[in-house]
């Protein structure tokens, strides 16, 4: 088994994990990239990055770092909403964009500290350090980046709905988008915390934002990649079984992760994979997505909520809202209030003319106990 392990050096199915491979979101990837190439102020330039957990989302997001950064951006890699955010991106452009601005800043006749503030390339004055708002060093980093030819992309990652932090973010980005500075923006999150999120006054302008949403993957795109992976990691597996593999990831990029790495791990001395070892595989890859995020996403969900959801997966496939409100014993329109919170959640979505669907992998199985 430690041989096996040892040998996959292409699948990274722990959670957030960056994968060496990137499948299936080469042309968000361009579109992203193609958008930090427009003039400043374009609404390519503020996206938003819709998904479910397990999308790929935080992939995505350091892929786009290194491709930007490779553009000559300084970027500020992804940052978690949190306390303190914007303070971190600070300390992020200081640092990266350091390497591009000397100790070039006109000095104030008398003073010790150059016109923004900066005593020494990127580091601010102790007066500036001390006394001004991390939304006043952002200004002045982007205002001398923007006068060095150099454009800064901030990423943000797991954003949450009226969060202080990403309303102080999004004003000043709005103050140097209006001045003309080149920056970009890029906030990833669940559907619910963005949906939440442009709710707030403060935040409109991520009405006018470029939506990405991150569907599942094409079945072929990710039959490609395993044929590919297992090939070149010397598993022995047949066009069945990748078939099979590849209609077990449901779409899913760290399903898919976690099926791979899971066939490598049972692949035998002669990179074989036995239909019980293929069986196991599957079997394990699918607790493990139901651990970490079928589980996680009831767990962020209303006892209603969840209701609303067992209630959908005794109809099968698809459900109609008057239906599940009959078998709740509710209103349709109480009903529709919660059909309306899923799908921000993205835990269903819309199946056609008055229809829905529940689009988490493996979870309406999760909910009827069948696994």
């Amino acid at each position: 088994e430690r041989r096996a392990m040892l040998r996959d050096t292409i699948f990274s199915p722990a959670f957030g994990n960056r994968p060496s491979c990137l499948v299936g979101r080469e042309g968000v990837l361009k579109g992203l990239c193609e958008g930090l190439q427009t003039a400043p102020g374009r609404k390519e330039r503020s996206t938003v990055l819709l998904g479910q957990r397990g999308s790929g989302k935080t992939v995505l997001l350091w892929e786009l770092a290194e491709r930007a950064s490779e553009l000559g951006f300084v970027v500020a890699t992804p940052t978690i909403v949190s306390e303190g955010m914007l303070a971190r991106i600070v300390e992020k452009i200081q640092d990266v964009g350091s390497r591009f601005v000397g100790d070039v800043a006109p000095r104030i006749s008398g003073g010790s500290f150059g016109a923004f503030g900066f005593e020494v390339g990127l580091e601010f004055s102790r007066d500036v350090q001390e006394t001004k708002s991390e939304q006043f060093k952002l200004t002045q980093l982007a205002r001398k980046l923007s006068g060095q030819g150099r454009g800064i992309l901030i990423l943000v990652d797991e954003l949450q709905a009226n969060s202080v932090d990403v309303r102080e973010l999004v004003s000043v980005y709005q103050e140097l988008v209006g001045e003309g500075l080149d920056v970009a923006l890029v906030m990833a999150g669940l559907p619910g915390a963005v949906s939440a999120t442009l709710n707030d006054r403060v935040l409109t302008f991520l009405n006018r934002a470029n939506k990405v949403t991150l569907g599942p993957l094409a079945s072929l795109d990710v039959e490609a990649f395993y044929a590919d992976a297992f090939e070149r990691l010397g598993v022995g597996i047949a066009p069945e079984q990748i078939s099979r593999a590849t209609e077990a990831t449901k779409g899913s990029p760290y399903l898919m992760q976690l099926v791979g790495h899971g066939l490598v791990l049972r692949a035998n001395e002669g990179g074989l994979v036995s239909d019980e070892a293929f069986d196991e595989a599957i079997e394990a890859a699918g607790r493990e997505f139901e651990n970490d995020v079928c589980e996680t996403t009831l767990a962020a969900l209303s006892d209603m909520d969840a209701n609303f959801l067992r209630a959908m997966v005794a109809d099968g496939e698809q459900s109609t809202t008057a239906g599940v409100a009959e078998r709740l014993g509710v209103t349709t329109d109480y009903a529709q209030k919660y059909r309306k919170r899923l799908i921000d959640a993205g835990v269903i979505e819309s199946a056609g003319w008055g229809r829905i669907r529940i689009c988490v992998p493996l979870l309406a199985d999760y909910l009827r106990g069948e696994r």
